[in-house]
């Protein structure tokens, strides 16, 4: 009785396997993948008031490979035009959390602008900001 019982959990277990193996088809309905892009290294500049600066981390929320590919492609461009939009703010316009939210805005509508004319902007979704220092 145990040799049949042996035999038949032996018969059953590769098929079992074989069950578990298949690969589920992924879910189209989900749409396309999101990424998080840092603008790598972050990002320091001189502000108007002598002897200050602004120290911030800026992710990009990008939206299908593609895309992500051309955002790396234009990355330096970015970097530049957040460089110069950045570069002599006053401390007295980033002190509150609604000037930093329309800091975030006007960075996010540089960005869409920047990549619509270089080629289109098509999946980049928005921009926060990781790390906000002024000092």
């Amino acid at each position: 009785m145990r040799k049949l019982i042996l035999l038949i959990a032996l018969t059953l277990l590769p098929m079992q396997a074989y069950a578990n193996s298949e690969e589920k088809a992924p879910d189209e309905s989900a749409g396309p993948v999101i990424e998080y892009m840092e603008m790598k290294p972050k990002f320091t500049v001189n502000l108007a008031e002598p002897k200050k600066y602004l120290m911030i981390n800026i992710q990009l929320m990008v939206e299908g490979a593609a895309n992500v590919a051309k955002v790396k492609k234009f990355m330096p461009v970015l970097r530049h035009e957040m460089i110069m939009m950045l570069s002599g703010l006053h401390v007295d316009e980033l002190q509150t959390m609604e000037q930093r939210e329309n800091l975030r805005v006007k960075t996010k509508q540089l960005i869409t602008d920047k990549l619509t004319k270089l080629e289109n902007s098509d999946g980049f979704r928005d921009v926060f900001f990781s790390e906000f220092l002024i000092n």
